[in-house]
């Protein structure tokens, strides 16, 4: 999988890399997808909701420029693979999913494999966690029909903020850096994901 998906179309972060090779997907998928569990597509995880591919796993933690001394805020905690790559590259990892059994069920899993640094919270994700803010790092892992103003106010200077951003149907990667007051943007290519549900993201259904 690092080989053939992730190296293959260019993805070089060595940390990344490391941390997409040491977490096996498997454990974040119901047994009866597990010969599915490397392929490089989303799969279902039950409410609705996917696990990332691997590619965009790690083009996302890529953004984010880790190294290894942040406190990092996900929105969309899933099937809590994305916040155990989180965790290998970040000293604490605060992450926030709105679907309790989803949330148990990550928790779970993560606890197992023995993680100590990742902290949960059953919550509306797009007013963040100010309790524990400014963040260095802010991943969302749902489109959004606009950047939520909580996660800018709740992101450090020189910080790093990662959000999906468009319709329903197609967003666009897009990555903010806090500097000086000022944001500086950059897209890192077109995505699709489920959408951000909350009083600063899309209303559900």
């Amino acid at each position: 999988m690092v080989k053939n998906q992730l190296i293959a179309r260019g993805i070089r972060d060595s940390g990344v890399l490391e941390a997409m090779g040491k977490i096996q997907r498997e454990h974040f998928i119901d047994a009866s997808l597990r010969a599915e569990a490397y392929s490089d597509s989303p799969l279902p995880i039950g409410h609705s909701q996917t696990i990332s591919q691997p590619y965009i796993v790690a083009l996302m933690t890529e953004g984010l420029q880790l190294t290894g001394v942040e406190k990092t805020m996900e929105l969309g905690t899933g099937s809590g693979y994305q916040a155990a790559i989180l965790a290998e590259l970040s000293v604490r990892v605060f992450t926030i999913e709105r679907i309790k059994p989803l949330q148990d069920r990550a928790q779970k899993i993560l606890k197992g494999l023995g993680y100590t640094n990742i902290f949960f919270k059953v919550f509306n994700g797009t007013l963040g966690w100010e309790e524990h803010a400014p963040y260095d790092a802010i991943m969302v892992t749902a489109g959004a029909p606009a950047i939520p103003e909580s996660l800018l106010n709740q992101l450090a200077e020189g910080g790093r903020l990662l959000i999906p951003v468009g319709d329903k149907y197609r967003q666009e990667l897009i990555r903010l850096i806090k500097k000086g007051g000022n944001l500086i943007k950059r897209s890192l290519g077109g995505c699709r994901f489920v959408s951000l549900i909350g009083e600063q993201g899309w209303e559900e259904a």
